[in-house]
């Protein structure tokens, strides 16, 4: 019985790691799209950036830190793309589906704080 427990546990590791592969890309692919729709100038009418120094200043930083964090998790997702067959490369590989994750959601936790600010910005100016 303790025989096959490491390959059970390889298993529910490669499982898992295919499950945040799809959750991953997934989140990475909304993040571009949204923030494709947002800064499109056809598809949105409004100027997305504020106009004041600090506001233009935090809003530039979360478009910047959302872009470079996406950026790592595309990059981590692109390594882990090749199939592994050992038991070492597979926890290799979970480890940087699991990294691109936390990438991806930071990405997209910069995207909502941009947003945010520009709703919190567009209710005090007027």
């Amino acid at each position: 019985m303790l025989r096959n427990q490491p390959r059970r546990d390889l298993h529910w590791l490669k499982r898992q790691g295919r499950k945040d592969r799809r959750i991953t890309v997934s989140v990475v692919t909304g993040v571009l799209a949204f923030w494709y729709r947002q800064l499109s100038p056809d598809l949105s009418p409004a100027d997305p950036m504020p106009a004041s120094g600090p506001l233009l200043a935090i809003s530039l930083g979360l478009v910047t830190a959302s872009g470079a964090a996406w950026l790592v998790s595309a990059y981590f997702l692109a390594i882990t793309a090749r199939p592994q067959r050992e038991a070492v490369e597979v926890l290799r590989r979970v480890s940087r589906i699991s990294r691109a994750k936390e990438w991806a959601f930071c990405s997209l936790s910069a995207y909502v704080a941009w947003h945010l600010l520009q709703f919190v910005t567009a209710l005090l100016v007027r």
